[in-house]
């Protein structure tokens, strides 16, 4: 018998979307054989979760969970094809279904998480709904001593994780709410990365008006901008949404905190939309009837 290689499970669940046993079953019984594993899958019930797995799903929901002490929070981003499917009560259960799942196991592993009925109940869902359907990524937060976490979600489609030293639960969520509206880069000036300032320097360098300048001045003139870019970029530099007279950072000191970090999710981001001309999409379909 064949030994079936981690590549090749890979491979067969990247082109069908059905879980790793079921491919490595497959592949097994083919000797290894994909197009002849494809074959025989399409002569099962995964035929329809295999017709979905090529398309992209980059809409969806991110969900989240965090610890009644505020110790931890996990956040979740689940996919699908489209926002009508990831309005639908069967998505929105199953995806509050894997928030539970993910916070109870702590866990950032996506595979080792929804091994088993996790996975066998999205298989399921996506020959239910007609659309493929991804459990994408995760996230868990820790607090630590004397810190805690907060989290916000808008709209189902952008979730924030935030963590503070002192301060209270809602001020957490108030900071949570502002990453959700402005998307600062990142949480502290400190955290920026020097390749992102040094990237940063080369366009002020390069804009109009440093040109014949002094080397001293030109200098003087790029940290000048720098630091007005790092107050714009960085969370506690930023006028608080809630009352723009203060900054993040007051507003985090007058409840007796400070801000440590933050994670946000956006539904989609990262990933490659297909554009579908759906008039062109009717006009072949109706040629073909």
């Amino acid at each position: 018998m064949a030994a079936i290689s981690a590549s090749q499970v890979k491979e067969l669940r990247e082109r069908t979307g059905l879980g790793m046993m079921e491919c490595k079953k497959a592949l097994t019984e083919t000797g290894g054989d994909i197009e002849q594993a494809i074959e025989n899958l399409r002569k099962n019930s995964g035929l329809k979760a295999a017709k979905k797995a090529d398309r992209t799903a980059a809409e969806g929901v991110v969900v989240t969970r965090v610890a009644e002490d505020g110790s931890y929070g996990v956040m979740i981003e689940i996919n699908s094809e489209t926002d009508f499917v990831a309005r639908d009560d069967n998505f929105t259960a199953f995806a509050a279904k894997i928030a539970d799942a993910f916070f109870a196991a702590k866990s950032e592993d996506v595979a080792a998480v929804m091994a088993g009925d996790l996975e066998t109940a999205r298989e399921q869902l996506v020959q239910k709904i007609g659309e493929n359907i991804d459990v994408r990524r995760s996230v868990v937060v820790e607090a630590g001593d004397g810190n805690l976490v907060g989290e916000y979600v808008h709209g189902g489609r952008i979730g924030v994780l935030t963590k503070l030293k002192g301060g209270n639960a809602e001020a957490a969520k108030d900071v949570a709410m502002h990453v959700a509206a402005i998307n600062p880069a990142v949480a502290r000036p400190e955290d920026m990365p020097q390749e992102q300032l040094d990237a940063e320097k080369a366009i002020i360098l390069a804009q109009p008006d440093m040109a014949g300048k002094p080397e001293q001045i030109a200098e003087k003139m790029v940290q000048g901008r720098l630091k007005k870019y790092l107050a714009e970029n960085s969370l506690t530099e930023q006028p608080f949404v809630k009352n723009p007279d203060q900054s993040v950072a007051e507003f985090v000191k007058a409840a007796g905190g400070e801000v440590i970090g933050f994670t946000r999710f956006e539904v989609g981001e990262g990933i490659e939309k297909e554009e579908v001309d759906f008039a062109k999409e009717v006009m072949e379909q109706a040629k073909r009837s």
